[in-house]
């Protein structure tokens, strides 16, 4: 009963923000899920409807440097990952969507990894 409580207290949260942050061709939308045990991030063109770039505590990429690393650590990899992917594809801003959830621990962490290798929000 308590984790429907925290769930749909994310949720709305999520569509508060969401009111105010879209995504356009010029600064798409960076945003976040956060699982129990994987995080991931997407760069988003909500005129389009596309995703852009995408990255995750999943990818091949990352499978070798995750193991053994806290849940924090693994986030900042993931933000440089998808960090590097989009200015690989030519995107320097965008806007970050924290999908409701705080701007605290692994979300922050991945922020500001996406923030130190290149883009700016």
């Amino acid at each position: 009963m308590a984790q429907l409580k925290k769930r749909s207290q994310r949720e709305v949260r999520h569509r508060r923000v969401r009111k105010e942050v879209s995504g356009t061709v010029d600064r798409p939308r960076l945003c976040v899920f956060r699982a129990l045990r994987h995080i991931y991030a997407q760069v988003i063109d909500d005129v389009a409807g596309k995703t852009l770039v995408c990255a995750s505590s999943l990818d091949e990429p990352l499978r070798t440097q995750v193991k053994g690393k806290k849940k924090t650590e693994i986030a900042a990899l993931v933000g440089s990952l998808v960090a590097q992917r989009a200015l690989e594809k030519g995107i320097k801003k965008v806007v970050f969507d924290r999908g409701g959830y705080k701007f605290h621990g692994r979300v922050k962490a991945l922020a500001e990894a996406a923030r130190a290798a290149g883009l700016e929000f």
